[in-house]
């Protein structure tokens, strides 16, 4: 596949990715579906909503169950990862968000995931808010970012003292059922010398808006055509009313 930035790609992420030449993106930034209908713990399947009876996830993905039988999920996001880092330079860099849960009363770790991959560092991005209806375990209040990186991967001078603790309030005026915080992705583009942002499950535009705030060419891939619409929709209201909108109200 040609490389044409600052577009999304409908398509399956991972059959689109075969199609790109290899190291052809600077940076990937991404967060994939968690599976979480799959979980035995969430309160999605009971019939009484649990926490997620408000919740944009009790209606699901548009075009993904996020009901994968686990080895198929894991299976499926080892090769999606197997891909991006044949799409990265040797100076470049994912960053993989993700979540552990308890499954199954034990604790799921995503390391049948990610072992064997380049980690340098795991990020904690602390969410402020949340309630918990299980009594076996803490109120659950992070997601985890696996810095994933290619040998000569390097920050920009000064952002690694920012640590690895993160905190952000979740996106609350998004429909999409999990989006990112456009703040978070801002902190990520902007610590990398990246000029080129792969988001392989783009979701509702939020790594498009992070890299164009920081003068980044974007690519990304979404199956949903609904979610590539709320996507155009939202680069387009940041282009025509700027980034002092995004900063001031979370949108």
């Amino acid at each position: 596949m040609k490389i044409k930035f600052d577009e999304i790609v409908q398509g399956d992420c991972l059959e689109v990715m075969k199609t790109m030449p290899d190291e052809c993106v600077d940076l990937i930034v991404t967060s994939p579906p968690y599976n979480l209908k799959n979980s035995t713990g969430n309160g999605m399947k009971d019939g009484r909503g649990g926490k997620w009876k408000n919740a944009e996830l009790v209606n699901g993905y548009a075009h993904h169950n996020d009901c994968m039988p686990h080895n198929e999920y894991v299976e499926w996001q080892r090769s999606c990862l197997n891909e991006m880092m044949r799409l990265i330079p040797e100076n470049g860099a994912i960053f993989y968000n993700h979540k552990w849960r308890v499954q199954n009363g034990l604790l799921q770790d995503r390391q049948d995931i990610v072992s064997g991959l380049p980690i340098r560092q795991i990020i904690i991005w602390k969410r402020k808010g949340g309630i918990n209806f299980n009594p076996g375990y803490f109120l659950p209040t992070y997601e985890v970012i696996y810095m994933i990186t290619k040998p000569k991967f390097r920050l920009k001078p000064k952002v690694n003292a920012l640590g690895d603790v993160w905190e952000f309030k979740q996106e609350m005026n998004n429909p999409h059922p999990a989006p990112f915080p456009v703040s978070l992705i801002d902190r990520i583009i902007s610590s990398t010398y990246a000029k080129t942002v792969l988001d392989p499950f783009m979701g509702s535009g939020t790594t498009a808006i992070a890299a164009l705030m920081n003068n980044c060419n974007y690519l990304g891939i979404e199956i949903s055509p609904e979610y590539i619409t709320l996507s155009n929709e939202r680069i387009a209201n940041f282009q025509s009313e700027g980034r002092i909108m995004y900063e001031e109200f979370g949108v």
